[in-house]
């Protein structure tokens, strides 16, 4: 079932604090995920200054961050963090190295410290492909995966308060 805004109406975003890590590699297709998750967040009424953004330098290093961020103590501080990045195949195997390792580590910590997460990494054959997923000037859950994955830490928010 596609993450669509509908199956959201119920969720009011007002007191969640919501962090997003982002690669700064391939930078304007995750500058254009960005702007689609920080859409969708304040739509649902998120608070601005309840999102905090953390840039990292590549895929590589978002699992890295997103522990640090569940161990601190300001990590209680969230209730959900959004993962943007971008690997985009080239002619080595590096593609597939990145994207899973990068899956299985926020798969893991999201499952090790019960927190939401919604998953923004771009795993793309070409950069047109990547463009399409990311690039907006009007970003919905069906053209920019960075609103997809602020709907789903949402949807995860709500679910999990309520278990």
């Amino acid at each position: 079932m596609k993450i669509s805004e509908s199956n959201l109406k119920k969720i009011e975003g007002k007191k969640y604090r919501i962090a997003i890590i982002v690669s700064k590699f391939n930078q304007s297709v995750t500058d254009g995920l960005v702007r689609g998750a920080y859409a969708a967040l304040t739509k649902k009424n998120v608070n601005e200054k309840n999102i905090k953004i953390f840039y990292v330098p590549g895929a590589f290093e978002i699992p890295l961050a997103l522990k640090k961020i569940c161990n601190s103590k300001s990590g209680k501080k969230f209730d959900g963090v959004i993962t943007l990045g971008c690997v985009i195949k080239g002619e080595t195997a590096h593609f597939e190295y990145i994207s899973n390792t990068v899956s299985s580590g926020i798969q893991q910590i999201s499952l090790q410290h019960n927190m939401p997460v919604g998953f923004g990494v771009l795993t793309c054959y070409t950069p047109g492909q990547a463009f399409e997923r990311s690039v907006s000037k009007s970003p919905t859950a069906d053209n920019n995966k960075g609103y997809e994955s602020a709907l789903a830490v949402l949807e995860m928010i709500s679910l999990l308060k309520k278990i």
